[in-house]
C-alpha cells in the first residue's frame, strides 16, 4: 500500500478543522471534519474552484433550510423535499461535486427548526472544514501534476516497451501478459486524469504563459502516443497470430517494432533534455515506416488474401510510428524555443486525444 501526499493532507486537514472548531467553540466539530474530507482535491485549481462552489451552494442551501425550518420545523418530509430542491439547483448550476456537503449543511440546519444562530454555526463549521482543506492542500506538499505525469509516463512506457518487444515473439506467459496489459491500461487512465488536471490549471488559472500551453500540447501528444502503442498490442493480439505468415514475417515485424520502441524512447529522453539535439532523425523514422509497409506488400504481392489481417497490425504500427514522429517534431519545437503562435494553433487543432 502506497501512502500518497493526499492521504497525509486529508488527515492534517481533518485534525486542523477539529482543532479550530474546538478553539472557536463551534459544535459539533464533526461537520467541519466531514467538510475537510470532501474538500480535499487533487490540484490547486480544483481546490480553489471547489471552495468557491461550496461557498455558493452552502449559502443557498443554508438559506433554503433556514426558511423551511421556520415554517415546517424539522419535519422529515420537509427535509426530504428541501434536499431534492437543493440537488436540482446544484445540478442546474453545474456544481454536482458540491451536492454531498451541501446536503449535510441542509440537514444540520433544518434540524435546528429555523434557529438562525444554530444555522450560522453549522454553516461556519462547513466553511472551516473547506478552508482548512484548501490551506493544507496549498501549503503542504502542493500537487504537482506535471512532475507526476512525467514520472508516470516513463513508468507506463517501461511496461509498454516490455509488452511490445515480446508481442510478436509471443515469449511472455499468458497470465503475465494479461496482468501487465491491465496495469498499462490502468496507468493510461491515471495519466488521462493527470493530463486533465494540468489542462485545467493551464487554461483556467490566470497568468498561464504561452510556454506552458506549448508544453501542454506535448503532454497531450505523449498520452496519444501511449494509447497508439496500446492499440498496436490489441491489434497483434486480435489479428497477428490468426493470419497466415510466410517465412521471415515475424522477423520483419519484430525488427520494425524494435525501431519504433527505440525511437519512442529517444523522443522521451530528448524531451527531458538527456540527449543531444541531433540524436533524433525524424526523416529516417518516416523512411523506416514507409519501408516497412512497402516490404510487407512486396512479400504478399502474389498472395494478397493473406495480407488482410496483417495489414491491420501493420496499419496500427504505422500510426504508432507516425504519432511518435509528430511527438518528436513537437519536442524539437519546444527545445528551439519558437514562439510562433500560428504553428501551435495548427498543432492544437490537429492533435486530438483519443476518447
Amino acid at each position: 500500500m502506497v501512502f500518497g501526499a493526499r492521504i497525509w493532507k486529508t488527515g492534517i486537514a481533518v485534525a486542523l478543522s477539529l482543532y479550530l472548531s474546538a478553539w472557536l467553540e463551534f459544535t459539533p466539530p464533526v461537520i467541519a471534519a466531514v467538510a475537510a474530507i470532501f474538500a480535499m482535491q487533487p490540484s490547486i485549481y480544483r481546490s480553489w474552484r471547489y471552495f468557491l462552489d461550496q461557498l455558493q451552494t452552502n449559502v443557498l442551501g443554508a438559506a433554503l433550510a433556514l426558511l423551511a425550518g421556520m415554517f415546517f420545523s424539522s419535519n422529515v418530509i420537509a427535509i426530504g423535499i428541501v434536499c431534492i430542491l437543493v440537488i436540482l439547483i446544484c445540478l442546474r448550476m453545474r456544481m454536482e461535486e458540491t451536492i454531498g456537503l451541501t446536503l449535510v449543511t441542509v440537514v444540520a440546519v433544518m434540524e435546528a427548526s429555523g434557529q438562525w444562530q444554530f444555522a450560522l454555526n453549522r454553516f461556519l463549521l462547513s466553511l472551516i472544514g473547506i478552508g482548512c482543506a484548501f490551506v493544507v492542500n496549498l501549503l503542504f506538499f502542493p500537487p504537482k501534476p506535471k512532475a507526476q505525469f512525467t514520472a508516470q509516463i516513463h513508468t507506463a512506457f517501461g511496461t509498454l516497451s516490455l509488452l511490445l518487444r515480446t508481442a510478436i515473439s509471443n515469449e511472455m506467459k499468458e497470465n503475465v501478459f494479461r496482468e501487465e496489459k491491465a496495469g498499462l491500461q490502468a496507468a493510461l487512465r491515471a495519466l488521462t486524469d493527470k493530463y486533465r488536471l494540468m489542462e485545467e490549471e493551464v487554461h483556467k488559472l490566470k497568468g498561464s504563459r504561452f510556454g506552458r500551453v506549448r508544453e501542454l500540447v506535448v503532454y497531450k501528444q505523449k498520452l496519444l502516443v501511449m494509447n497508439k502503442g496500446l492499440e498496436v498490442l490489441e491489434a497483434v493480439e486480435e489479428h497477428y497470430f490468426q493470419s497466415k505468415r510466410p517465412e521471415g514475417t515475424d522477423e520483419h515485424f519484430d525488427r520494425h517494432m524494435e525501431k519504433l520502441i527505440k525511437f519512442h524512447e529517444h523522443v522521451l529522453l530528448r524531451f527531458d533534455d538527456k540527449l543531444k539535439a541531433d540524436s533524433i532523425d525524424e526523416l529516417e523514422m518516416e523512411a523506416e515506416n514507409e519501408r516497412f509497409l512497402t516490404e510487407l506488400f512486396e512479400r504478399y504481392k502474389d498472395e494478397p488474401a493473406g495480407l488482410l489481417r496483417l495489414s491491420i497490425v501493420a496499419a496500427a504500427m504505422y500510426d504508432y510510428g507516425h504519432q511518435i514522429d509528430r511527438l518528436g517534431k513537437l519536442v524539437e519545437h519546444i527545445h528551439r524555443g519558437e514562439e510562433a503562435r500560428e504553428p501551435l494553433d495548427t498543432l492544437l487543432r490537429s492533435i486530438r486525444l483519443k476518447q
